[in-house]
């Protein structure tokens, strides 16, 4: 059965020249925005990190990292990063980054398990960010005046995009509303996590959905996060645990909620520790990574990953990620994309 999002009366609005000037238009007015609204300096990343360092994003826990044996290192197995969670939060030590200050990078990533349809490629790229922080700005309300910085520069590549092509009309709102996952459930009982956040987005747009990663009151998660990057299980000021969460937009060509950042106040030794436990990883406090923060060698920070093509897709107007980046997509997805307006690069 096809995963194709059928989108109404679809047509591009741009033609293939004007989509990839758009695009960098976009990435290049977005990134300096996003530098300058969090104070963050590009760095280099890599492709590709030693496996078994625990410095690989593991994502839910369950996907394959693309690995291959590097013949000048003894056939030592390599993995390609499925994000670069763990890696920057290495790199604000060795760069001794000050609070207050942090990185960005363009990430790179091949995730060979992805489920592929309208949002989701097996080619991942993001502007993946870090910064430091102190003890005291480990808080909920620290975390959401970050996010609205990081919604402001969207909405201000959003303005530029209009104004660049009258075609395209803007539909992002003025704020960003925040919601728990946990008000989401008492919200909408009935409904899957998916429902929940199309439900909530249509209704107010723009919406940052808090605490992701751990159970709710009736057992399940609304989502899965690696127990080692994001700090889901530290009770913030509401009463409520999670010093994380995701950016959704209802998106109106296709009818849909869409995830456009997942992000999140970083664990500490403490919240590390009880993570790996309720996640039974406790094994993984011996890798190199975990032993360094557990060590207190790495500074407490905040960060996450902005999708690139995501972005772009949002803010042109397109119907399916394959009009924005190059990547693998099955024949029959190829054709019935085609039939719908939707030409895959």
């Amino acid at each position: 059965m096809s995963n194709v999002i059928k989108p109404i009366d679809y047509r591009s609005l741009l033609d293939p020249k004007q989509t990839e000037q758009g695009i960098k238009l976009i990435k290049d007015f977005f990134q300096q925005n996003l530098s300058t609204e969090l104070r963050l300096r590009r760095v280099t990343a890599p492709l590709f990190v030693l496996k078994g360092l625990g410095i690989n994003d593991d994502l839910n826990g369950v996907e394959r990292a693309v690995t291959f044996p590097i013949k000048d290192l003894d056939d030592a197995k390599a993995e390609v990063v499925h994000s670069l969670a763990k890696w920057k939060r290495l790199t604000l030590a060795e760069y001794d980054i000050e609070p207050g200050y942090g990185i960005y990078t363009d990430m790179n990533a091949i995730r060979a398990d992805e489920e592929l349809d309208n949002l989701h490629s097996l080619y991942v790229d993001q502007w993946d960010w870090e910064a430091v922080i102190t003890r005291e700005q480990r808080t909920l309300a620290y975390l959401k005046t970050v996010v609205e910085r990081i919604y402001a520069a969207i909405r201000r590549t959003e303005y530029l995009t209009c104004e660049t092509y009258p075609q395209i009309k803007p539909f992002l709102p003025e704020t960003i509303t925040f919601v728990h996952s946990e008000d989401l459930l008492q919200m909408y009982p009935d409904m899957t996590p998916k429902e929940r956040e199309d439900a909530i987005c249509k209704k107010y747009g723009a919406v940052f959905v808090i605490g992701i990663g751990g159970k709710l009151s009736d057992g399940k998660k609304h989502d899965g996060r690696a127990p080692d990057y994001d700090d889901w299980s530290t009770v913030a000021e509401n009463g409520k645990p999670g010093l994380n969460g995701d950016i959704l937009i209802w998106y109106p060509v296709l009818g849909r909620s869409f995830e456009l950042s997942s992000m999140g106040i970083r664990v500490d030794k403490e919240s590390l520790l009880r993570q790996l436990a309720l996640e039974h990883q406790e094994a993984r406090a011996k890798l190199y990574f975990h032993k360094k923060l557990l060590a207190g060698e790495l500074p407490l920070s905040i960060g996450g990953g902005i999708g690139q093509s995501r972005l772009c897709m949002v803010l042109l107007h397109k119907g399916h990620i394959g009009e924005i980046q190059a990547s693998i997509w099955p024949e029959d997805m190829r054709k019935e994309c085609k039939s719908l307006g939707m030409t895959l690069i």
